[in-house]
């Protein structure tokens, strides 16, 4: 059977324009990847400053420099539609990589920052 589980990973931002690269292991009962939401404890700075790459299983959903704020989602939108559906990604290998950039944009005084992908996954219930 089946069930929703949603998983968090987080990367550490500490300088301006440098990117952070990491990669991280989805859990082996993990039978596919159906949404993918960005977060930070200082949204407003993943809001103007951020852009990513994505990647799962070596195939890359979203390319270099895409928008944070394209996949951000607020607080007026139900729980249930916040994430961005993806389809159904088969996790393969199940490496999830991102490349996060922090770029200056004149608006906002850089400070160290967290960023956070969520994913929304199905798994296979263990038994």
């Amino acid at each position: 059977m089946l069930k929703p589980v949603k998983k968090r990973f987080d990367l550490n931002v500490a300088e301006s324009s440098t990117p952070v690269n990491k990669q991280f292991e989805l859990d082996k009962n993990i039978t596919a990847v159906k949404g993918i939401l960005v977060t930070s404890d200082k949204d407003d700075l993943l809001y103007y400053r951020g852009t990513q790459k994505i990647e799962i299983n070596n195939e890359e959903i979203f390319p270099e420099q895409y928008e944070s704020k394209l996949l951000m989602s607020g607080i007026n939108v139900s729980p249930k539609q916040r994430y961005y559906d993806v389809g159904s990604i088969q996790p393969g290998n199940g490496l999830v990589k991102i490349s996060y950039t922090d770029k200056d944009d004149g608006r906002t005084e850089f400070e160290p920052y967290r960023v956070s992908l969520y994913l929304d996954c199905e798994m296979e219930d263990e038994k």
